[in-house]
């Protein structure tokens, strides 16, 4: 017995440390909404290029657009245009689209529009750069200001992060006189770039430029640049004017290198104009449309991959155990009475096609009726096949007139009680028939009114829709379901309704 209690308890413990684990997973690491209602994020950004096409030319026009290979990943993509041909490309790890036309004259207008959102889950390809570069040649004054200037910031750094923050802080301090000679009069944040990129190129220190999208909505946008070097573990992001280290969350790369963003052929004055809008997306909806479009492992073994049909189903099936707990509760420790555990579930799955108020008037005339009919047949003394095979065709028969009668009268709903589960009822009468015989009417109307209870408490608890959506986003929460069933099915004591039975005892 000290064995068997020991087997017990392991294995409720195992169930529910495993459901805990896996659900935990889902929410913490997988990033699975807890509720239905959360949303995320959804942008979608148009670029909008505007030139002036020179005539009987060829026109071909390259534009930079986003990898989408890191933090966000693409719903829908699309090149607007009117008589051009277009291609996108892979160069230098960037993408750039190519729209091409043999004939244009006066006025063009190109459209490039992406809708977006972060990226939900999936592993993300190792980082790969370069950790070393070759000097970029310099001579004369430059060469000596440029090596004044890595004196301090050798002296001042630790690593590379700190190399690169360091370098950036120093060109950005145009009161220096080296600083002023490098830069050469213009201050402009791409210059100052330059001759950072120059002193890191005299340290061997790789370094990219990066030209970014602030995702915000509403506000006129333009390309702004950073800074991005490899450590030989990951890329690190620097602010070229600050030497702030990290690229901030709301910012999209577009493109990297020093390659501009337009470049025209048969053309002139293109223009680049961006604008972006925020919307809002049911977080399970979002995944899904994510996982369709990345190689994101993110639902590849949940219910949602289901088809939608099948999906609807298994909302259902995966609730039973909750229907089925609840009528565990109201027997083991309420000490309810009812026709059996799995009879009152399938009563409450009944109402969701009826809706409870409707079911249980249904429920109750149709059983009344049913126990008339029942008591009728046990006069003729017929054996129990016969008898109930009597019992289910007048519930059959019973059950078209009732829907004869609804649909004349105009109460459609009346026609969902052809769905109600005629073995079931045909079952239930006979059972509380048996039960009428052998306890009594007491009784059996207790058993009955006791089942009527248990299948509403069920119907209500399983048609709540967080509930629902819970259950079957994190069908693990079943194994914890499943430990508790285990602790339930070594409990010995009291029911609540035996509370009540030995009151009188407490009282003497």
């Amino acid at each position: 017995m000290r064995s068997l209690n020991l087997h017990l308890k392991v294995l409720i413990t195992l169930l529910v440390t495993l459901g805990v684990l896996i659900t935990a997973y889902q929410i913490f690491i997988l990033g699975i909404p807890v509720t239905e209602d959360e949303t995320d994020d959804l942008w979608n950004i148009d670029a909008k290029v505007e030139f002036q096409a020179t005539p009987r030319e060829p026109v071909k026009l390259q534009m930079f657009v986003p990898p989408l290979n890191q933090d966000y990943v693409s719903l829908n993509e699309s090149f607007i245009s009117n008589n051009y041909g277009v291609s996108v490309n892979r160069v230098d790890g960037n993408r750039r689209v190519t729209w091409s036309a043999r004939r244009a004259s006066g006025k063009q207008t190109l459209y490039y529009r992406l809708v977006l959102t972060k990226r939900y889950s999936g592993e993300q390809t190792p980082a790969k750069g370069p950790i070393f570069r070759d000097s970029i040649p310099v001579e004369g004054p430059e060469k000596i200001a440029a090596e004044a200037l890595l004196a301090p910031i050798r002296q001042h750094s630790a690593d590379v992060e700190t190399f690169i923050s360091e370098t950036i802080k120093r060109v950005s301090n145009t009161n220096d006189d080296n600083v002023k000679l490098l830069l050469g009069g213009d201050a402009s944040t791409a210059n100052k770039a330059k001759v950072v990129e120059l002193l890191l190129s005299i340290a061997h220190v790789p370094m990219e430029r990066v030209h970014t999208i602030r995702l915000q909505a509403e506000v006129a946008q333009s390309p702004e640049l950073w800074l991005r070097s490899f450590n030989g573990q990951k890329w690190l992001y620097f602010n070229p004017e600050s030497g702030e280290q990290g690229l901030p969350v709301d910012r999209l790369v577009w493109w990297i290198g020093d390659g501009d963003l337009v470049s025209l052929e048969g053309g002139r004055q293109a223009a680049v104009s961006f604008s972006l809008n925020n919307s809002e997306m049911n977080a399970i909806r979002l995944a899904k449309l994510t996982d369709e479009n990345t190689d994101a492992t993110f639902l590849e073994y949940s219910l949602y991959g289901l088809p939608l049909q099948t999906q609807q189903t298994f909302m259902i099936m995966v609730m039973i155990p909750i229907g089925v707990l609840v009528i565990l509760i109201l027997r083991n420790l309420g000490g309810l009475q009812t026709l059996g555990t799995f009879t009152p579930v399938l009563i409450a799955l009944a109402f969701r096609e009826t809706q409870l108020g409707f079911g249980i008037f249904l429920f109750t005339v149709i059983t009344a009726l049913g126990l008339s009919l029942r008591s009728y047949l046990e006069h003729l003394k017929l054996q129990m096949l016969p008898r109930l095979s009597v019992v289910l065709t007048f519930v059959v028969v019973l059950i078209a007139t009732i829907s004869l009668f609804s649909h004349k009268l105009g109460l459609e709903r009346g026609l969902s009680v052809a769905l109600f589960p005629m073995v079931i009822l045909t079952m239930t009468i006979e059972r509380l028939s048996i039960t009428w015989e052998e306890r009594g009417g007491g009784h059996a109307f207790k058993v009955a009114i006791g089942t009527l209870f248990a299948a509403t408490v069920a119907h209500l608890l399983m048609s709540v829709p967080e509930l629902v959506y819970f259950v079957f986003t994190f069908p693990a929460i079943l194994l914890i379901l499943v430990g508790f069933m285990l602790a339930m099915g070594r409990y010995r004591g009291y029911r609540l309704t035996e509370l009540f039975r030995f009151k009188a005892f407490l009282k003497d």
